[in-house]
């Protein structure tokens, strides 16, 4: 018998722009405490995440002193709508130009092999980088770039926000609560051809809410698919088999595991707190350097998607390889 708990949704006029809403639940501390001045570039417009952050730092004002300050955009035109619908004030031709203005970037392509190059010079200059989902594109140079970035001493991290989240957190409970589950089934929008990287452009955000409930033991996927129709398995170490029903013809949210005791059900009843924890550690990477995600995590995400996008090409099981 399902197990049905109410899950009560946030509001926020962000729903549509960033993965978690805006909308007031609990306050923290940040939204009454000015603290200590923080500059924002951000590197990369397409996505309307970085429209989001103007109106997350500028214009909603959830991190008192936190400001967007500067945007480099693909073309003009995407520099301009982000400027325009975010406030941001600052359009420069080339990220380079923001060394010295800001203390803190953010880096937002929607393809992830930009990613790591936008942000070199940055980590190089010791300034806290937050690099928006995916982190990057091959699991090799993101190696090779943590470990840069960590001999310099720059804090660098990077997640998905509907993972990196209050209610994931409890569903990891939940899921623990049950005991030894047999399957577990989730829905996540994917396009397995998209232009942005295929299954990396989305998939990591049911990638990492999956390994954040379940943690990173992962040892080969599949991915079986008709066309652009396609489906994800993760089989875990301990023999747990997660699916993941890659959404093509519009949106949804389910998790449903199998135990000896049937299907249950796994519904969120937590709500998350105003600012949402996603933005509240990205903005304590920028004051204090602090890491909230380890970058062994960061790595073992690309892994999986990295694997999941070789067994598109193969049709077979492929290893997790870190």
């Amino acid at each position: 018998m399902n197990t049905r708990r109410k899950f009560l949704k946030t509001t926020g006029q962000a729903v549509a722009i960033m993965s978690i809403p805006f909308g007031i639940i609990e306050k923290t501390a940040f939204t009454v405490q000015p603290q200590k001045r923080i500059r924002v570039g951000i590197i990369g417009a397409e996505n309307s995440h970085t429209i989001g952050y103007g109106r997350l730092f500028n214009i909603d004002k959830k991190f008192p002193g936190v400001e967007a300050l500067y945007v480099w955009g693909e073309t003009e035109e995407f520099a301009k709508a982000a400027s325009e619908k975010g406030q941001i004030p600052n359009i420069v031709k080339n990220p380079k130009e923001m060394l010295g203005k800001i203390d803190a970037v953010i880096v937002d392509h929607r393809h992830p092999k930009y990613h790591l190059e936008a942000a070199l010079p940055f980590i190089k200059a010791k300034i806290p980088t937050f690099i928006d989902k995916p982190f990057c594109y091959r699991v090799s140079e993101g190696k090779e770039f943590l470990s840069l970035a960590r001999s310099l001493g720059t804090p660098v991290s990077s997640w998905s926000t509907s993972a990196h989240t209050d209610r994931i957190e409890d569903l990891k409970k939940q899921a623990e609560a049950l005991g030894p589950i047999a399957n577990f089934v989730t829905f996540g929008s994917v396009d397995i051809e998209s232009q942005w990287g295929g299954v990396f452009f989305y998939g990591v955000h049911t990638v990492d809410q999956v390994l954040n409930i379940f943690g990173d033991n992962v040892v080969k996927v599949r991915v079986s698919k008709i066309g652009r129709t396609a489906t994800g398995t993760l089989a875990f170490d301990n023999g747990m088999l997660a699916t993941l029903i890659f959404l093509t013809q519009g949106s949804g949210r389910g998790m449903y595991a199998e135990t000896k005791k049937g299907v249950t059900e796994l519904i969120s009843e937590v709500q998350e707190t105003d600012p949402p924890k996603c933005y509240v550690d990205m903005v304590e990477l920028f004051r204090s350097g602090k890491e909230a995600r380890s970058h062994q995590r960061i790595l073992f995400s690309m892994a999986v998607l990295e694997a999941l996008e070789r067994s598109v090409m193969s049709d077979n099981w492929e290893s997790v390889i870190v």
